[in-house]
């Protein structure tokens, strides 16, 4: 088994979060790894009645609302879990390239996603954790999630 030294759990919020987090903390454990918890704000652009998404940067929508809402939420998630030695971390953006892209920049070599465990590679992992997986420099455990 490789030895791990810095872990990422994606986060968001749904009840297989807690069981997410309970492999990736027993993993981390048993490697004494650094433990990070990241949850990523996903939005989509307004559409029109015609459709099509507005262009622009003022939808209505305030990034820093959104952004500090989550980390509030991600802060009760980790207390919730007793976890004092953690780091969190929220960004805007799509999970599919903000994902990989933290774990380029902060060294992670493992990644701890849910999955949904019905059939077929897009729907076992769900289209977040496929899409992440093609692009991931590192290790990735799809944790299947109980409902």
């Amino acid at each position: 088994m490789t030895d791990y030294n810095h872990i990422l759990v994606a986060v968001d919020f749904s009840h297989s979060s807690e069981q997410v987090l309970n492999k990736a903390r027993d993993i981390a454990s048993r490697n004494n790894a650094k433990l990070s918890l990241l949850h990523i704000v996903e939005y989509l652009p307004p559409i029109d009645t015609a459709y099509e998404p507005f262009v622009g940067s003022n939808w209505g929508i305030d990034d820093t609302e959104m952004l500090n809402q989550a980390k509030q939420s991600l802060e009760r998630f980790s207390n919730k879990q007793g976890l004092t030695d953690v780091q969190l971390h929220t960004l805007l953006g799509t999970p599919k390239y903000e994902i990989p892209q933290f774990v380029k920049d902060h060294q992670c070599d493992l990644v701890v996603m849910g999955s949904h465990g019905r059939h077929g590679i897009n729907i076992l992992l769900g289209s977040t954790a496929n899409a992440v997986l093609h692009d991931m420099p590192c290790d990735i455990l799809a944790v299947k999630v109980e409902k």
